[in-house]
């Protein structure tokens, strides 16, 4: 067993991947990280749920082995450094990790507090909550640099409705799918220059020269990459997904219209690799109406593809034709917070960043720094990110407790203060407002 400096490995089973798929033992290490904020309400209830979800499953012959791992506030108290190099190895050995959310600086300050999230312009106390342990040098998103350290390509975000719940489209019952959004390209891995740099004059100079297009010398220029390879890993992902699961329909989603070569080839690149790798279980719309009359035979998969302006539309007009969705990253940025959207935004929906032999599943929401430690929150979305990880290890029928727990607890009307806020809005009187931790017990009570 690989030994680390501050990362204690548990008695366990180490996972392993074997044709893409996790081979699980009875007592799996999986890595945990608490994140920052309210990471520290919401990350002990999720585990506790899990292992009382698990242990009722099971009945005491399965169980997770929880490793602890540290980045944010704790890596910088255990490391000096709010990424460390060791917890991404560990992540890379475990294999499966979940963790809650992080602090990613938004302003010009050159220090940022990962206690509070007060930006500043020195290091030491913070000058908001007086902490001398927390402030840091501002970093660019510890969400992202974990996607691009572990080469973690596939953003994935699970949308369904839980009954019970206010929703602002009336069609939210029948919205149930999944979006696979590309996690390393597209603006991720883009280049941003800035109006009236070197860079952006030549490129404006070389465009000229080359096509005859004229853009205004007054213009900040971005460059964003889309390519083959990261596109067909993708595609491959989502309809492998597709298949495992039954689904009948995976959607390609693009501005192909406008930007022919990049967004237009992840269409084109989407279309192939499923000709190519999956022909004998998928069709297109075209052979759909020429050859079956517009209903897809049993068995088959339907890959298609709509514009991006479009499907913001058809999500909300018509949900129930979409259940597996695959994007370019900034497509898939926007789509999925939309579609969290439609059915209530549930703790915002689960998450999680996947390649073809690691899984992060994450806490989708921000650090909500102003409630930290007040037991407040709603635990929703690193909860439903759980149900995500117990369905991907196989443990179904763990993955269904807790979400049979999370539906009767909002059925019954014992939800956290947002849901109970919005609940009671509609006019339902018989809501009773708990605790973070109290929803937790909530839905243990029915499992």
């Amino acid at each position: 067993m690989q030994e680390f400096k501050k990362v204690n490995i548990p008695e366990g089973d180490l996972i392993e991947i074997n044709n893409g798929k996790p081979v699980i033992g009875c007592y799996p290490i999986i890595g945990y990280l608490r994140g920052d904020g309210i990471g520290i309400d919401i990350t002990p209830v999720m585990q506790k749920v899990v292992d009382r979800a698990v242990e009722k499953a099971y009945g005491g012959t399965k169980k997770i082995a929880w490793c602890q791992l540290f980045a944010g506030l704790q890596g910088l108290q255990q490391y000096g450094s709010e990424f460390p190099d060791e917890t991404v190895e560990a992540i890379r050995y475990l294999k499966i990790a979940i963790k809650g959310p992080y602090t990613t600086p938004i302003g010009e300050e050159t220090h940022v507090c990962l206690h509070c999230s007060n930006q500043q312009y020195h290091s030491g106390i913070c000058d908001k909550c007086g902490n001398d342990d927390g402030v840091c040098e501002r970093f660019r998103s510890i969400n992202v640099r974990f996607r691009q350290y572990l080469d973690l390509f596939a953003c994935v975000r699970p949308v369904k409705y839980f009954k019970g719940v206010p929703a602002p489209n009336k069609y939210a019952d029948k919205v149930d799918f999944i979006l696979f959004r590309e996690n390393t390209e597209d603006v991720y891995a883009g280049f941003d220059f800035e109006c009236g740099s070197d860079t952006a004059l030549a490129i404006i100079q070389l465009i000229k020269e080359r096509t005859g297009r004229q853009i205004r010398t007054d213009s900040g220029i971005g460059v964003k990459p889309i390519s083959v390879f990261g596109t067909e890993r993708l595609v491959r992902k989502a309809i492998q997904w597709a298949v495992d699961h039954n689904l009948p329909s995976v959607t390609l989603v693009h501005k192909g219209n406008i930007m022919k070569f990049t967004e237009g080839s992840f269409c084109k690149w989407g279309y192939e690799l499923a000709k190519r790798e999956f022909d004998d279980v998928t069709i297109s719309e075209k052979e759909l109406w020429d050859k079956y009359d517009g209903k897809i035979p049993e068995g088959m998969i339907l890959i298609k593809d709509r514009i991006a302006d479009s499907i913001f539309q058809q999500i909300q007009t018509r949900p129930d034709e979409y259940s597996v969705l695959a994007l370019p990253n900034l497509n898939g940025d926007y789509l999925s917070d939309a579609a969290i959207a439609l059915v209530g935004g549930l703790g915002l929906g689960p998450g999680a960043n996947m390649s073809d032999d690691i899984a992060l599943f994450e806490a989708t929401h921000g650090t909500a720094p102003k409630y930290t430690g007040m037991d407040k929150v709603n635990p929703g979305s690193l909860l439903l990110s759980a149900v995500m990880m117990l369905e991907y290890m196989s443990w179904g029928k763990a993955a269904e407790l807790v979400i049979r727990g999370i539906e009767k607890s909002i059925i019954d009307g014992y939800v956290t203060y947002d849901l109970a806020r919005l609940m009671k809005r509609e006019g339902r009187e018989d809501v009773t407002e708990v605790s973070c931790s109290g929803f937790g017990d909530s839905i243990i009570d029915r499992m």
